[in-house]
């Protein structure tokens, strides 16, 4: 912009060095930061067909919203500033006052307690399902009011694996909608919509940005659930900045890579973790021992870094002498990026309307990006402290009411 030399220094510092070029090409799109869009002429200002604030995202998001509707195979993709914004984004956007949700009862203990309070407050009903439910157990749960399944698949925690296809196609037939927390998966390893699935939530905080250091959630839709969430979301504002966008698209570039490299680690992991005493059960889909095991064959193209082991029969004051001592898994929150994790998970599983049954505590592990060879040393010194804590093995896990 060339300005008039008459103009004051203070105004020429406002509206001088402005980029009227085009951008070079890089490999990444541009950081595009900016609130205000300025328009070409006024009867743009009110044109709908166009960008004209920067909340609906600029180029950034516009980028990453590309790369992940063909990553879900979707019509549109939602962006949120966390996982569990785009699952509170997409209950709100896909119920109203009066309506009920059926829930599987292993899903992730915040959408748990955002149907339980907020959305009971507004007048949404929750009603849990075993999450070893088959497709007629749920279609017998259904009433009028049933206006969405929810569904977690792998469940948080225990692992437990949904028959999602059968589900949802008979949830079509009754005229309900389906969403699925698809964050396991990443994307990836199930493809939600490709099975009938009306609505596919990740948290991209894990493995699509995966350093552990972005927040942002995404919900990918079709048809009428993808006009359901896109008409919600403009009217309640949600919004990511530019530099959190261009960094969950970053990390999308080596996703497939990171996957297949933290499978491969948790399924090591996972078979040597069968074979030591103190160890009483591995929840991982894919050993073949899993009751999970023939679903996930069926549907899932791979495994990532998220198992759980029961411990048999230790002791709470020998398991916190464990986790303490570990050297290369964090305690934390989370999971999904470079870095192993632990925690211990029997203070959420008390949530459960179907108590889980099982022989002593239960640990949930999440395999890092380090050499694998490493992290089975850490684990066999942190096994050890466990000594004559441990008791004779029991059950394995059960929950009461179970299909």
């Amino acid at each position: 912009m060339t300005l008039s030399p008459d103009l004051n220094e203070t105004t020429r510092m406002v509206h001088g060095g402005a980029c009227d070029g085009g951008l070079v090409r890089t490999p990444g799109p541009p950081v595009q930061r900016g609130s205000t869009i300025l328009l070409k002429h006024s009867r743009h200002i009110y044109d709908k067909s166009l960008v004209t604030y920067g909340r609906g995202g600029l180029a950034t998001q516009a980028t990453l919203r590309a790369a992940l509707e063909d990553l879900e195979r979707a019509d549109q993709v939602q962006l949120y500033p966390s996982g569990l914004a785009a699952i509170t984004g997409t209950i709100q956007a896909l119920t109203r006052s009066g309506d009920e949700v059926l829930v599987a009862d292993s899903v992730y203990n915040p959408t748990r307690r955002f149907l339980e309070g907020t959305m009971r407050r507004f007048g949404v009903t929750a009603r849990y399902f075993h999450p070893a439910s088959d497709a007629d157990a749920v279609a017998a749960l259904i009433t009028p009011a049933t206006r969405l399944i929810y569904l977690e698949s792998p469940g948080s925690l225990t692992l437990d694996i949904q028959d999602v296809p059968a589900i949802a196609a008979m949830a079509r037939t009754r005229g309900v909608l389906t969403a699925i927390d698809n964050t396991y998966a990443a994307g990836v390893l199930f493809k939600p919509l490709d099975h009938g699935v009306d609505v596919s939530i990740q948290s991209l905080t894990k493995y699509v940005c995966g350093h552990s250091d972005v927040f942002m959630g995404m919900a990918a839709a079709r048809g009428e659930a993808a006009a359901m969430l896109a008409e919600s979301s403009h009217e309640v504002g949600w919004a990511v900045s530019p530099d959190d966008a261009y960094m969950a698209l970053r990390g999308l570039r080596t996703l497939h890579m990171r996957l297949a490299q933290h499978g491969a680690a948790t399924l090591r992991i996972a078979h040597w973790l069968t074979a030591q005493a103190e160890v009483g059960a591995v929840l991982c889909p894919a050993l073949p021992s899993d009751p999970n095991h023939a679903l996930w064959s069926r549907d899932f193209t791979g495994l990532c870094g998220v198992i759980s082991i029961i411990l048999d029969g230790a002791s709470d004051a020998a398991v916190n002498e464990m986790l303490d001592s570990l050297q290369l898994f964090g305690l934390g929150y989370s999971w999904g990026g470079f870095e192993s994790l632990v925690i211990p998970c029997d203070p959420q599983l008390a949530a459960r309307r179907f108590p889980v049954v099982k022989a002593g505590p239960m640990l949930r592990l999440h395999i890092g990006l380090e050499d694998p060879d490493d992290l089975i040393r850490d684990l066999r010194q942190a096994l050890d402290r466990l000594g004559s804590g441990a008791t004779s093995r029991g059950p394995v896990l059960a929950a009461a009411g179970s299909h």
